[in-house]
């Protein structure tokens, strides 16, 4: 039997939520008791979703302030809580396994044997955890495509969130750390297809946290830039959360292993939850129907009728990976009439999943 503070930390883990939350199968407790020790375990109990002072919550666990603030600062080094600083004070915050906990393990890109155990470990949890409750129906978009704007032509309407520049301008510092998806694939010896793993980009106090306690690699704007481009060229998505104004990441996702792009093309229409409002518009003249493009596609939307493609809108992604990709420049985004704007923030975001699921 696990012991008390493992059944407690499965209770806290239920109520906070998030894809994987806490269940009671062997899995659950096979995983925590590797990621917590029995002292992190109490306080990662102990900690609000709010963020708390190492010494605010010392009090309210009637402990002593030093040692409940080195048990944080090693519990933020192993990506089991949020570290952040306001107005110069160090603060700590609650996180649920994912998002959260389960990607943090793997941005700082380490291989360790513990690091491999840790990634067969949270795969167990999800697929025991999947077949025990079966898939996950969507009913609004939780995260958005972000499309390659370069291959927007004049007289489309392009909003700032639709531009990667717009938040690399924005935001300072940046830092990249490791693709967490890709890496525990490959921890695990599962093929990566050989796309880069270095381009995970975290914004503001993300990034802070990432830099200061997840081995993160502070970048400057034209670096991030770069970035981008070389994930462009690999046919990866640009993915964020699907808010317009208050972004702190930019992921950029493949079609096999990240779980936001498998759980989306999971659905009967994948392109109702995973979008960036533009659609592929092929130019007949330049098609040479080499079909690299319906090679690249992430979401195989494309399909060649009389040697030029056609596009499922049902499913394509917007992402422009078959445009990037195109050897004659034959494709161009096109904006999507009418195509909802995000909501502008986490709160609203909140507001329009729980309107979604009634």
């Amino acid at each position: 039997m696990p012991a008390k503070i493992y059944e407690d930390l499965l209770e806290v883990m239920r109520d906070r939520g998030g894809l994987y939350k806490g269940l009671d199968i062997p899995e659950f407790f096979e995983l925590v008791e590797e990621l917590f020790t029995p002292e992190e375990a109490a306080v990662n109990n102990a900690l609000p979703r709010k963020p708390i002072s190492a010494a605010d919550l010392a009090q309210q666990m009637g402990r002593p302030e030093p040692e409940v603030a080195a048990i944080l600062k090693a519990m933020a080094d192993k990506g089991l809580c949020l570290a952040i600083k306001r107005d110069g004070v160090q603060l700590y915050q609650a996180v649920p396994l994912m998002p959260g906990i389960f990607e943090f393990q793997f941005m700082p890109g380490t291989t360790t044997d513990r690091d491999k155990k840790i990634a067969h470990l949270i795969q167990a949890y999800k697929e025991a955890q999947d077949a025990a409750t079966g898939p996950v129906k969507m009913t609004y978009p939780t995260a958005r495509v972000i499309t390659v704007d370069r291959h927007i032509p004049a007289g489309n309407q392009v909003h700032t969130y639709d531009q990667v520049a717009t938040y690399i301008d924005k935001y300072d510092p940046i830092s990249v750390g490791t693709c967490f998806c890709r890496h525990a694939a490959a921890l695990r010896g599962e093929d990566t297809h050989d796309m880069p793993l270095d381009v995970c980009m975290a914004f503001g106090p993300m990034a802070e946290y990432g830099l200061s306690h997840l081995g993160g690699r502070r970048v400057t704007k034209a670096e991030a830039q770069a970035i981008l481009d070389r994930s462009e060229e690999a046919g990866l998505i640009h993915m964020s959360r699907n808010t317009a104004a208050d972004i702190d990441f930019i992921c950029n996702c493949d079609r096999w292993h990240c779980e936001v792009v498998t759980r989306v093309l999971g659905q009967p229409r994948p392109a109702l939850f995973f979008n960036s409002g533009f659609k592929p518009e092929f130019d007949a003249d330049k098609c040479t129907s080499c079909e690299i493009c319906l090679d690249r596609c992430p979401a195989a939307a494309l399909t060649l009728a009389d040697e030029i493609p056609v596009v499922d809108l049902d499913r394509c992604f917007g992402c422009a990976a078959c445009a990037t990709g195109c050897p004659e420049d034959a494709i161009l985004m096109e904006a999507k009439p009418d195509f909802p704007a995000p909501p502008q923030d986490m709160k609203a975001l909140v507001g329009a999943v729980k309107a979604s699921r009634g």
